[in-house]
């Protein structure tokens, strides 16, 4: 659907010789004319919503299907790890689901491909050799088919080749399609997710395919609510159909496109993990988030679209009585853009029209609601010409969905954990005409207690999800992000010219603060926004690109600046006063602002409405009253440092950084490094540019701040906190990029210990940054700090410089080995005693480390107990500790396989 081309469809219902079902669509045109080797480097067709039977009757080649500009979000459904797992008699399941499969017509064949299209790509990522060879014997695949599929497996793309073999097979014909379900019987016991289908199939019995008309339902709607609905979905889309994007073009300007052009797959995993939730994603790992979803999404994990979140083989209620769905997920990583994508999309009839009517809330439009109220009303505040049949609406509760988007944005409580809301009478709800709190509105719809049989989106920040730990839902899944080629297709959606993006890509992708942030949807618009016009000028200059966080949105603010700047009289007061209301909002866990928070700091007109405010505060309309957020958490937080140096008299401004450095609940961790990082003259010089010079008293203040903290912390890291709390430091002395203050502060340290405290790759590279400062460190304990070797990668230039180093039990394997042995080759490695146990060190690397101990002349202490090197790897290292040239005097060795 183009910018022009897309309409809201009639909503009219479908025959029964009309039923609509699930299925998947074929490839483009362009995909068929370039053919199966070709297609794989180009964009996959996603899942269409719904299609015609006429438009995929079995036939030799691809069903014709329409598609559509929005690409898939992926979840993960967690049920599966939450309830015990059912034993699977494979003996009867084979026979049954053989069976079934030789009853079978090409149709019925056809149809449950198409449906289960989606899962068996994921359930065969590990299994295409298998797959693509029984083809190939079956005369299926020719050897070249089989040559491409399998060697996008080698080459570790291992989901665009279970695309590209379904596409294939999918292409051949229903030979192809039964031997590819012939195959998978035969195999079902090497895959948990493979059992899983196959035990849904036998389960369906005879007609294996017919909840897929119990999701999909009737859509012969009352005449009475037909112009209801039309009206209803009509109001919807003159509510999204303006959803921008931009896109950056040749000459540095920017151009608006809608969303639906521009929207790009994100991936989302369970809940259900064994870390603690960082909430603030800027303290998120980078690339290793990446790696834990290439370990566990292709194993215990199952990722499912926004179209699967209320169908009843993913949610545990049946769908005639309804069910809850709850989405968590980071500030700006694409919770309200999914809610806006169901809601496109079922407006245009490619999701969910099993669902006579949607009705959608955001938390903090209903914050404006302090009075009894009831169901009724709040729909009609909205939906007015619903007045005369929400009777009949009602009586059809199984087809109404509810959305409600934001729940860490809501003042008052909606805790599920609660046991008094299921006795005590006025927080109960069980009447739409009943009223009530708003509060207990939406519990009583999640619970099933308001118009049981309904179904409910509930989205949330991970802050308020333990409040709906006890509440009746069926599907929990957590928006994860980009990972891999994602983050790239961002940029390169968003440049017109592919060589910008390429540039822009590359930059962050080398700088581990960026990489980190480029996860996150908005962070990427944000990278957008600020890194393009360096790589669109022809004389830039590359020492200006930035390079931190606080130099990234000062470059942000100064591309508003330079473009809005004008059209007020004192951009440097306007922006004050926001930067002020915005630091109230982040002292007080606040982002929403309503006009009362405005007039407050005197931002009311003529100043407000101006475009330059306009881009630092977004607005929004509702029934009852306007609010406004910053785009993002994090340009609230930075305006908010930014006030301080916007005002000529401090105050007492070391009092207000040491109370913010000492509140323990992380609020004010990001807002720190943002005011450490402005008084470097390298973030804060653009600026000046524009708004005058800071305040002087105010940047020495801020650096004596940090310099007393470094020296006060540096020998205090006992628990956990103290942990915390000097990393936290050393993050605003890397914001800072002085130098001189961090060797005055830290040119004496002896030893620093972060022991046990879990590190992310970006926290790596501040340690070493900081590590590079020394004059010299005597010991250094990393042990147990789940580095890994991305965060070992980051440490690496500073290594040789500890005298005791202490990388036990971080896992880093082969690779770490390799850049320890570079620091062990150091001419100048000072390392005297090097703890290197359990890291899972194999036989192959250990060739590298017997050379490394040969050259070095420092180390006489080494522990390598708890690896796998074997008795050829423990062979190379007693032939290194041998040679005269080795200086080790201790050894400790226990090898893991002969134990």
């Amino acid at each position: 659907m183009g910018a022009n081309s897309a309409k809201p469809p009639e909503p009219t219902g479908f025959s029964a010789g009309q039923r609509a079902h699930y299925t998947r669509s074929g490839p483009s045109e362009e995909g068929r004319r370039l053919g199966p080797a070709s297609r794989h480097g180009y964009q996959y067709p996603r899942a269409s919503a719904r299609e015609h039977v006429q438009d995929f009757a079995p036939r030799d080649g691809h069903p014709s299907a329409p598609t559509g500009p929005f690409e898939d979000f992926a979840f993960v459904d967690n049920l599966s790890m939450n309830r015990p797992p059912n034993i699977v008699h494979r003996a009867d399941l084979n026979s049954a689901v053989t069976e079934l499969l030789a009853n079978w017509d090409d149709f019925k064949l056809f149809q449950m491909t198409k449906f289960y299209r989606d899962r068996l790509e994921q359930a065969m990522e590990g299994r295409v050799h298998i797959i693509s060879s029984a083809l190939t014997n079956g005369l299926q695949f020719s050897r070249q088919e089989h040559q491409t599929v399998t060697d996008l497996t080698d080459q570790g793309h291992r989901a665009d080749s279970s695309k590209l073999l379904v596409n294939l097979v999918m292409e051949k014909g229903s030979r192809a399609r039964r031997l590819m379900w012939e195959t998978f019987v035969k195999m079902r016991n090497q895959d948990p997710k493979l059992i899983k289908i196959l035990k849904e199939i036998r389960e369906q019995g005879s007609t294996p395919y017919a909840y897929l008309e119990i999701a999909i339902g009737s859509h012969e709607y009352p005449s009475e609510l037909t112009g209801a609905q039309r009206k209803h979905k009509v109001t919807l889309w003159a509510q999204i159909e303006n959803l921008n994007a931009n896109v950056f073009l040749r000459n540095g300007n920017i151009k608006v496109c809608q969303l639906v052009d521009q929207y790009a797959e994100i991936t989302v995993i369970s809940t259900a993990r064994n870390r603690k939730f960082a909430e603030h994603e800027l303290l998120e790992r980078g690339r290793d988030h990446e790696q834990f979803t290439d370990r566990q999404i292709p194993g215990r994990l199952k990722k499912i679209r926004t179209d699967q979140l209320f169908q009843g083989s993913i949610s545990q209620s049946a769908s005639k009585s309804g069910s809850s769905a709850a989405v968590a997920g980071v500030s700006g990583i694409g919770k309200t853009t999914m809610v806006q994508k169901i809601v496109h999309d079922w407006v245009t009839g490619k999701m969910y029209q099993h669902f006579q009517f949607v009705f959608s809330f955001k938390f903090r439009d209903l914050n404006s609601i302090n009075f009894r109220t009831n169901l009724r009303d709040l729909i009609l505040d909205q939906y007015p010409y619903l007045r005369n049949v929400l009777g009949e609406v009602w009586k059809n509760a199984e087809k109404l969905l509810f959305t409600f988007d934001g729940l860490d944005e809501f003042k008052d409580r909606i805790d599920c954990t609660d046991s008094r809301r299921d006795t005590e009478p006025q927080q109960m709800c069980t009447d739409p005409e009943f009223r009530c709190k708003v509060s207990d509105i939406v519990y009583s719809l999640i619970q099933h207690k308001l118009l049981p049989g309904c179904s409910v989106l509930v989205t949330t920040r991970p802050s308020a999800l333990h409040l709906l730990r006890k509440a009746e839902i069926s599907v929990w899944a957590e928006i994860l992000g980009f990972v891999g080629e994602e983050r790239k297709k961002y940029f390169n959606r968003h440049f017109e010219d592919q060589t910008v993006a390429a540039a822009v890509f590359k930059h962050v992708e080398e700088n581990e603060i960026l990489y980190t942030m480029s996860y996150n949807p908005s962070y990427c618009w944000i990278l957008a926004l600020a890194l393009g016009p360096f790589f669109t000028q022809r004389h830039r200059d590359p020492q200006r690109v930035p390079k931190t966080i606080t130099e990234l949105y000062s470059c942000y603010i100064y591309n508003i600046l330079k473009t809005h700047g004008r059209e007020i009289e004192s951009p440097r007061d306007v922006l004050l006063r926001i930067g002020q209301m915005a630091f109230t909002g982040v002292s007080e866990n606040n982002i929403v602002f309503t006009d009362g928070d405005l007039i407050k700091y005197n931002l009311q007109p003529p100043q407000f409405p101006s475009r330059f405010s306009m881009e630092l505060l977004e607005r929004g309309d509702c029934a009852r009253s306007v609010v406004y957020t910053f785009p993002h958490l994090t340009i609230q937080e930075f305006v908010a440092a930014l006030a301080h140096f916007l005002t000529p008299d401090p105050g007492d401004i070391l009092k207000l950084l040491t109370e913010a450095h000492n509140t323990t609940d992380g609020r004010f961790e990001v807002f720190l490094r943002f005011v450490a990082g402005l008084s470097s003259p390298g973030s804060a010089g653009p600026l000046c540019e524009l708004l005058g010079p800071f305040p002087h008293q105010t940047t020495w203040r801020v650096i004596d701040w940090t310099k007393e903290e470094l020296k006060r912390q540096t020998g205090n890291t006992r628990t956990e906190a103290d942990k915390r709390s000097l990393l936290n430091t050393l993050h605003y002395l890397f914001e800072s990029r002085n130098s001189g203050l961090a060797q005055g502060a830290l040119g004496s340290v002896e030893a620093l210990s972060f022991r046990r405290f879990q590190l992310t790759p970006s926290d790596c590279t501040v340690l070493s940054n900081a590590i590079g400062l020394f004059n010299a460190i005597k010991h250094l304990d990393l042990r147990s700090c789940h580095i890994r070797c991305e965060g070992l990668e980051r440490l690496g230039p500073g290594l040789h410089k500890c005298q005791e180093l202490g990388l036990g039990n971080n896992h880093v394997g082969d690779s770490g080995v390799k850049l320890v042995s570079a620091a062990l080759r150091n001419p100048e490695c000072e390392i005297q005693k090097l703890r290197f146990y359990n890291n899972g060190l194999k036989p192959f690397c250990a060739k590298d480390l017997a050379s490394a101990l040969i050259t070095n002349c420092s180390l006489t202490e080494l522990d390598l107990a708890y690896n796998d090197l074997g008795d050829s790897g423990v062979k190379l290292v007693s032939t290194a500790l041998r040679n005269p040239d080795c200086k080790i005097q201790r050894l400790r060795f226990i090898d893991r396989s002969v134990i």
